[in-house]
């Protein structure tokens, strides 16, 4: 195509000439044809992946609090060091509470006696109610004794394990398995049940979530290009996403979409993807901020144009110089979408086969005919990266 047209402009070149030479030798001859570096339209197979911001929380958080009151005796771990679940972390005076136990362990007792009175009274009232030797009321009345006090001794059981349960939880011990923060209390401290305030929190952080967003107009643009057919291949929920870290070093495990969100924040019109990576190093640490590259999908006829071959007008419109088969330079109105690498991805208005002016555009404008001269473009890598 590009050797076809510097033809035709190399004979429209010399037709000029030869008229030049039959005028006068005062007429000046006509400026030949400007050279332009051109580019010809082949579309390509393109995996498009999209750059988002994220950050990364723990997998699992769990904020050690007391449940009975006291005050704290010892401190039983190091902070920043890694505890597993059931470790003693705190230690609460427990003399309070093993009283509570010798107590309810002997109200236990006492009411174990009066049941067992209460049972061979009743079991003598029945055999005296079978002689007629007493009233069927005083049997009755000793049968119910004998319930209320089997009942009692239930309860007693109660309160000693209720009791019991109380002196195992003045020893706080871990709840999950994790790297353990700093201590808000110190021993001598006095802690209460229920307190708002945590005494330490525990963070599992191998694996790691990353919190990603984006906007819901990328997501219903998305999702009209899967509906189309520009785009195959939509990400699933086992899409593998890469991370980039705040050093712009590339995070060495790969990690893997786990959901999305189904709710859009209205203060922000973006959704959150959650996505789990691998942390067996701890590089990850909860807050850190992060840009994570999610495949999209493959655009099988992918048009690609470089960014100096788009002109934009005062209004922000697009459009490209092409050539005809007489080389001369036409504007082409374009719809254009995302940057890749560079590149304009082209949605309407080339097609395969077309010549674009690519450099000299100050040399040319629209009807201007030129000579071209064909210009090579480094290749695409086969996945494309856009930014969001």
């Amino acid at each position: 195509m590009i050797q076809s047209l510097q033809r035709a402009t190399m004979l429209t070149a010399l037709v000029m000439l030869a008229a030049c030479g039959n005028d006068g030798a005062g007429t000046p001859a006509a400026p030949p044809p400007p050279e332009v570096g051109v580019l010809t339209i082949e579309p390509r197979e393109l995996q498009l992946n999209v750059e988002l911001p994220g950050r990364t929380s723990a997998y699992l958080v769990a904020e050690v609090r007391p449940q009975v009151s006291g005050i704290v005796r010892e401190r039983r771990f190091t902070e920043g060091a890694e505890v597993v679940r059931g470790a003693p972390l705190y230690v609460i005076d427990p003399d309070t509470y093993q009283a509570e136990v010798a107590t309810a362990e002997a109200a236990l007792a006492k009411a174990e006696a009066a049941a067992n009175t209460a049972r061979l009274r009743a079991e003598r009232f029945r055999a005296l109610v079978a002689r007629h030797a007493v009233s069927q009321q005083d049997a009755d009345d000793a049968n119910a004794a004998e319930q209320q006090a089997v009942a009692e001794v239930a309860q007693q059981r109660a309160q000693l394990a209720r009791a019991r349960i109380d002196l195992q939880r003045t020893r706080i011990t871990a709840p999950i398995s994790g790297r353990i923060g700093k201590s808000d209390v110190t021993p001598g401290a006095l802690v209460t049940a229920d307190q708002p305030q945590a005494l330490a929190t525990v963070q599992q952080l191998d694996p790691m979530y990353v919190d990603i967003t984006r906007s819901s107009q990328d997501l219903l643009r998305l999702r009209d290009d899967m509906q189309a057919g520009r785009l195959q291949g939509a990400q699933s929920d086992a899409a593998v996403v890469t991370l980039v870290l705040e050093d712009g070093s590339t995070y060495p495990h790969p990690g893997r979409l786990a959901f999305s969100d189904v709710t859009i924040d209205p203060t922000t019109a973006s959704v959150t993807l959650r996505a789990v990576f691998p942390n067996p190093e701890q590089r990850l640490l909860p807050g850190m901020y992060v840009r994570a590259m999610l495949a999209e999908g493959v655009r099988a006829e992918a048009i690609l144009l470089p960014q100096q071959a788009l002109i934009r007008d005062a209004q922000g419109n697009a459009s490209a110089l092409v050539l005809d088969e007489n080389a001369t330079a036409t504007l082409r109105p374009l719809q254009v979408g995302r940057s890749v690498d560079g590149n304009w991805l082209v949605e309407s208005g080339l097609r395969r086969g077309e010549v674009v002016v690519l450099d000299g555009l100050q040399k040319v404008q629209p009807g201007t005919r030129v000579v071209p001269v064909a210009r090579t473009v480094a290749p695409m890598a086969v996945a494309a990266r856009t930014t969001h």
